[in-house]
């Protein structure tokens, strides 16, 4: 590859990369449903062909975003994990997840995507990266199980999915509200009921 089109592969990486930041603050305003491409490309100050060039259509764009979200909560998650005990870990990871969800408004839409029938990629698309985020959380969830050496069998996957469950219902109730989560109160407050 030359320098002339190193540098040009530069330009389009870092102009796509700008068309998702704009594209994720749009999304999460206005949700999914709420952005066109139109929009997009009028934030940009683009023709929407422009947009185009870039990107096949806004479902393309949207995978890319959610990519970022949830990339960054799994950072957010490996963060916790890399506290010393068992039950550090499972304090700042359900904080971190509630901090990151509040502040990141895409994971909410997320949450309570609508989708019309032509939508199911983006469905499936967003399944799949809860099911990552929740193969993340298992292992801690199977060695809290263990550390507390209960006496009747918990399936650690259907535990997984309460703490997530119990995580999400909580942001999207505050989001809905407009309340400011008190993460580390919560946090406390779901240990004592799960553990």
């Amino acid at each position: 590859m030359t320098t002339v089109e190193k540098q040009e592969e530069d330009i389009i990486q870092d102009t796509k990369k700008h068309i998702i930041e704009t594209a994720r603050r749009l999304f999460s305003e206005y949700s999914y449903l709420g952005v066109s491409m139109n929009d997009i490309a009028k934030k940009l100050n683009i023709t929407k062909a422009a947009l185009y060039y870039h990107f096949a259509g806004k479902v393309e764009i949207y995978i890319k975003v959610l990519d970022e979200v949830f990339d960054n909560l799994t950072l957010s998650i490996t963060e916790a994990l890399n506290e010393k005990t068992t039950d550090k870990k499972l304090r700042k990871l359900i904080k971190n997840y509630l901090d990151f969800g509040f502040k990141e408004k895409n994971l909410i839409k997320a949450l309570m995507f609508k989708l019309s029938p032509g939508d199911s990629q983006i469905k499936k698309y967003i399944i799949q990266l809860r099911e990552q985020t929740a193969d993340l959380i298992q292992p801690l969830i199977k060695e809290m199980i263990a550390n507390k050496k209960l006496t009747h069998k918990v399936d650690s996957k259907l535990a997984t999915s309460l703490l997530t469950g119990m995580m999400d219902g909580l942001l999207l109730e505050y989001s809905f509200l407009n309340k400011k989560v008190d993460s580390e109160k919560v946090s406390n407050q779901i240990i004592a009921m799960l553990f």
